[in-house]
């Protein structure tokens, strides 16, 4: 999951380094997967829920290259609609991460 600048500080305020917590791939700080799994993942959840990250708060929407879409891997991706506020934000999201025009 690729990290903003404001949720690798939000993450830090909890006391969390960031060299623990995340890597660099490709110029881009994402969220470390410890075996697989998303690093604050314990017991199937998330143990900073209300700090996590803004890409984890759009999930399962994600950009497929063309447009904003239900990640299948989410259990529930059926029941999930995506409304044109969701599609603004996550690419509003993208281009802060990226720092593309959208």
């Amino acid at each position: 999951m690729p990290l903003t600048n404001e949720d690798v500080k939000r993450i830090e305020s909890l006391g969390y380094k960031k060299e623990d917590f995340s890597i660099v791939v490709n110029g881009i700080r994402r969220l470390r997967n410890v075996n697989g799994k998303c690093y604050f993942l314990r017991n199937n959840r998330c143990i900073i829920y209300e700090h996590r990250p803004e890409g984890c708060r759009l999930y399962p929407l994600v950009f497929d290259g063309k447009d904003v879409v239900v990640d299948k891997l989410c259990p529930k991706w059926r029941e999930v609609k995506i409304t044109e506020e969701d599609k603004k934000a996550l690419l509003k999201l993208i281009h802060k991460i990226y720092k593309i025009e959208l």
